[in-house]
């Protein structure tokens, strides 16, 4: 009887805490679902993407400005090496600044073709010690304002948000306008043909803000034309063969 007694008592209590420990875990749903709906659209909301319609225009301008630094690519004549005139001729990088206007023209999603006709204000130096007939070393400073007309194809990654990654090859056309090519002055140690060509290749980053585009660029250039003008009344002329620029560039580029 006592048995049956606590068994009949022992049924309802342990109904009782099913009954709670479900309203518990009922209430703990609810919770949960009121708030994922709650903070669903906060995970949901996208980051704030600047200038959205950019990549629909065909084309756009922008400028550029940046620091350059340039020597020279030299090979010798026999001569250097047989004759003692000069006991070396070393060229040396040496800073610079760059200013100039871009046009970009988007020819597919992923491929502009780009102009940036710019100033580039280049300083080559040279480090040569004579041997004969004395001993003595000589420290020039070739000064240079190119005309630089680069045409580039511009390799664009997908746009992630608000950033972009951008590779460029192309070509390039320089004039120096202060080349002495045809210049008769006595101090004159070494001439310099004007006219220049070569190709390019760099790497860039887009960050896209809500005006204006904002790209750090790094590119470097080879000059392929010897820029050697034969003077042989110049001793340093018979000393040199070949004379090819070389610059790198680094440059930040404000896009619209």
């Amino acid at each position: 009887m006592t048995a049956n007694n606590q068994h009949t008592v022992s049924l309802p209590f342990t109904l009782l805490q099913k009954q709670k420990v479900y309203m518990r875990t009922g209430k703990i749903s609810l919770f949960i679902i009121l708030l994922l709906m709650v903070s669903l659209p906060a995970f949901a909301q996208r980051p704030l993407l600047n200038m959205a319609d950019h990549d629909d225009k065909p084309y756009y301008f922008g400028i550029t400005f940046g620091v350059n630094y340039s020597t020279y690519n030299i090979s010798y004549t026999e001569s250097f090496a047989n004759t003692d005139t000069f006991k070396k001729i070393q060229p040396r990088w040496q800073p610079g600044f760059n200013l100039g206007l871009i046009g970009n023209l988007k020819l597919t999603n992923f491929i502009d073709l780009r102009f940036v006709p710019s100033l580039a204000f280049a300083y080559k130096r040279l480090l040569f010690e004579y041997g004969m007939p004395k001993d003595s070393l000589a420290d020039r400073t070739i000064e240079s304002i190119y005309m630089h007309l680069p045409v580039q194809l511009k390799f664009k990654s997908d746009r992630i948000k608000n950033f972009r990654f951008y590779a460029i090859v192309g070509g390039k056309l320089d004039y120096d306008l202060s080349a002495n090519a045809r210049s008769h002055r006595a101090d004159e140690f070494l001439k310099v043909s004007p006219t220049d060509f070569g190709g390019e290749f760099g790497v860039g980053f887009e960050f896209y803000n809500p005006s204006f585009i904002f790209s750090p660029e790094l590119k470097v250039s080879q000059g392929f034309n010897n820029q050697l003008f034969p003077d042989h009344g110049l001793q340093l002329t018979n000393a040199i063969n070949t004379l090819h620029t070389r610059m790198i560039v680094f440059s930040i580029h404000l896009e619209g």
